[in-house]
């Protein structure tokens, strides 16, 4: 019989899983797919430190737990609601818990009746991120507990080694390109990209693009990925076109993007007398973080308002300045005698 945990024993996930017997990791799923610490984890519970990336007014989690000892894990996907300030609401986290325990009890990991499932499926808290999302973070979970990776990571190892041709992409599959990322700083996996980078066709590189936004990876390929998104830019402007590449190859940088030569490049993007909706939306989205300087904020949001897309000047404004980091140079731009006039009109539409 499942030992029943009183709810009112249990006020945080991280308190249940602890007495639940489990071991668990926990990530970030919202902008990007980044690992979050327990201790972290724990102080965003208790209010005591806003979410570091919100999405949308969510934080959005990935916890993977397994009971101590045992093979079989077990995900759980939340998006949680959080306050103005950043703060997980602590009602909805509360209700959850409680709809898990009156599931299961204690035993988080017990197989589960028909009853159970219907409790498990109606929790309002679940969500389902895009099927290469899904992939990344199960790539990434296998790096972190040291397993192997799934069954099409060597087909792709094949393809990026050529030992296939490079036309012959269709055997490719997303879980062998997402487990190449999460291993991209292992054996010679850099050296092989490199190298297969200017031959490997968009049906490939896109893919693998949204998989490497996740993963800190080394000068070299960096400087690989720049040139080639600098050439992209330049034929695009060449022939007065757009390229999804240029997105795709942007948000490759993601999570390099504070990298001196990313900022340099960001910074002369900004420095053009347009830029791409498309461009401006993965700055804010997966680059958030470049954002946290007043002069190259204030220059991303000149390009923002001159879109001519209220409802998008909105949407990106307020999600900025939901984000602990990016929310103190928002509020110094919205005073800067500086800005120009649609951007002072913009500002002032957000509290009429």
């Amino acid at each position: 019989m499942t030992e029943t945990l009183p709810p009112a024993n249990i006020e945080t996930i991280s308190q249940l899983l602890d007495l639940s017997d489990s071991n668990y990791r926990l990530f970030d799923m919202g902008r990007r797919i980044e690992k979050l610490s327990k201790e972290q984890f724990k102080k965003i519970e208790l209010n005591q430190l806003p979410y570091p990336s919100p999405s949308q007014g969510h934080a959005f989690i990935a916890i993977a737990f397994w009971k101590k000892k045992s093979v079989a894990r077990y995900l759980w996907l939340l998006k949680l609601p959080l306050d103005e300030q950043g703060l997980l609401n602590q009602g909805t986290r509360n209700h959850f818990i409680a709809i898990i325990i009156q599931a299961l009890g204690a035993d988080l990991s017990q197989e589960t009746t028909k009853e159970q499932e219907d409790l498990l499926s109606a929790n309002p808290y679940l969500f389902t991120p895009a099927q290469y999302k899904l992939a990344s973070l199960n790539s990434k979970i296998k790096v972190d507990l040291k397993q192997e990776a799934s069954d099409y990571f060597l087909p792709f190892l094949d393809y990026i080694s050529e030992k296939t041709a490079w036309h012959n992409w269709q055997a490719v599959g997303v879980q062998g390109i997402t487990d190449f990322a999460a291993r991209i700083n292992q054996a010679q996996h850099t050296k092989q990209l490199i190298h297969a980078l200017p031959y490997l066709p968009n049906e490939v590189l896109i893919p693998l693009c949204g998989a490497l936004e996740n993963e800190v990876y080394s000068i070299e390929l960096i400087s690989s990925l720049l040139l080639m998104l600098t050439s992209v830019l330049k034929n695009d402007t060449e022939s007065n076109t757009t390229s999804p590449l240029q997105t795709q190859l942007l948000r490759a940088l993601a999570a390099n993007s504070q990298h001196k030569h990313c900022l340099d490049f960001i910074d002369k993007l900004l420095a053009q007398s347009q830029i791409s909706t498309e461009i401006l939306i993965i700055l804010s989205g997966r680059c958030w973080l470049v954002l946290a300087n007043k002069k190259r904020l204030m220059c991303y949001l000149e390009h923002l308002v001159t879109s001519d897309d209220n409802a998008l000047f909105v949407s990106i404004f307020r999600d900025l300045v939901a984000i602990p980091t990016i929310r103190p140079f928002i509020l110094e731009c919205m005073r800067a005698p500086q800005r120009s006039p649609e951007l002072t009109k913009a500002i002032g539409q957000l509290f009429t």
